[in-house]
C-alpha cells in the first residue's frame, strides 16, 4: 500500500494536484490504515497516470471522467472530439492573437477596413511585423491626407500582389530588413524594381496613385527615418536613372 506521497511520486504530479483530483471526483479517497494515513494501491497509481496523461494532452479535466469510464470506442470517438475542439480552440486564439496586434498597433483606430485587410493580406505572404508597421504608418498618413483615394489605391495594390514579380520585391523587402550595403540581394531586388519601373512606363501606369508631391516627401521622409538602410535602394536606383520611393520617376536626361 501507498502513502499519498507514494502515490504523487510514482504517477508524477504533486499531492496537491491528488488531493485536487479527490475534491473533484476524478480519483475516488481510499480508506485509511490504522495509523490514520490514505493507504493507496496500484489500481490508484494506474488511475492517477491515466488522469495525467490525459490532462497533460489537453483534455479539460471535466470531460477526463467520461472519457476513463467509456470504451474503447468511445474512448477514442470522445479524444477525436475533444482534439477537433481543441484545433478549433486554437484558431480562434490565433484570430484573437491577430486582433489584439492589429489594436495594439491602433489599425483599427486609424485606418479603413480595406487597409486593414491589405495589410493582413502582407502578413499571410509572411511580412515581418516591423515592414507592416512602416506600410501601416504610410497608410495611416494617405487615409489622413486623400481619405477619398485609399479605396482605389487599395484595390491597385491587391491587383499588384497577383503579379509574381510584386511577390518576390515584398519577400525580397522581408529579407532584406536587416542586411548589410553590400549583401547582393539588394542589388537583386534594384534589379527587380528598375524592371518593373520600366514595364510600367512602358504600359503607362507609372505614378504614385494621385498623391500630391507634399505628401510623397512626407511619406518618403517617414520612411528613410524608420528604415535609414532603404537610402542604399534610393542611391542605387538614383545611379541607373531613377528618382524617389513612394514615386519612382525617371530622372530627367538632362540632369544625369
Amino acid at each position: 500500500m501507498l502513502t499519498i506521497s507514494q502515490l504523487a511520486t510514482y504517477a508524477g504530479v504533486t499531492v496537491r494536484a491528488v488531493r485536487h483530483y479527490h475534491k473533484i471526483g476524478l480519483l475516488p479517497e481510499p480508506g485509511r490504515d490504522h495509523s490514520g494515513y490514505r493507504a493507496y494501491d496500484a489500481g490508484a497509481v494506474v488511475r492517477l497516470i491515466q488522469i495525467h496523461t490525459l490532462a497533460g494532452a489537453g483534455v479539460p479535466l471535466a470531460r477526463v471522467q467520461e472519457l476513463l469510464d467509456a470504451a474503447p470506442e468511445e474512448f477514442s470517438d470522445g479524444v477525436e472530439k475533444i482534439d477537433k475542439e481543441l484545433r478549433a480552440e486554437i484558431r480562434r486564439l490565433q484570430d484573437t492573437r491577430k486582433r489584439l496586434a492589429r489594436l495594439a498597433a491602433g489599425e483599427h483606430l486609424a485606418l479603413p477596413a480595406s487597409v486593414v485587410d491589405y495589410l493582413d493580406r502582407l502578413r499571410e505572404l509572411g511580412m515581418d511585423e516591423r515592414y507592416i508597421v512602416l506600410e501601416r504608418d504610410a497608410w495611416i498618413m494617405i487615409a489622413a491626407q486623400v481619405p477619398h483615394l485609399v479605396d482605389d489605391v487599395i484595390v491597385q495594390k491587391h491587383q499588384a500582389l497577383e503579379h509574381p514579380d510584386t511577390v518576390k520585391l515584398y519577400r525580397l523587402v522581408n529579407e532584406t530588413l536587416d542586411a548589410a550595403a553590400d549583401d547582393p540581394r539588394i542589388i537583386e531586388m534594384v534589379d527587380l524594381i528598375e524592371s518593373m519601373m520600366i514595364a510600367a512606363v512602358q504600359a503607362g501606369a507609372a505614378g504614385s496613385y494621385g498623391l500630391d508631391d507634399d505628401l510623397v516627401r512626407l511619406m518618403d521622409t517617414a520612411m528613410l527615418e524608420a528604415a535609414p538602410e532603404a537610402q542604399r535602394i534610393i542611391t542605387l536606383l538614383e545611379q541607373r536613372g531613377w528618382k524617389g520611393w513612394t514615386r519612382i520617376e525617371r530622372i530627367p536626361t538632362d540632369r544625369l
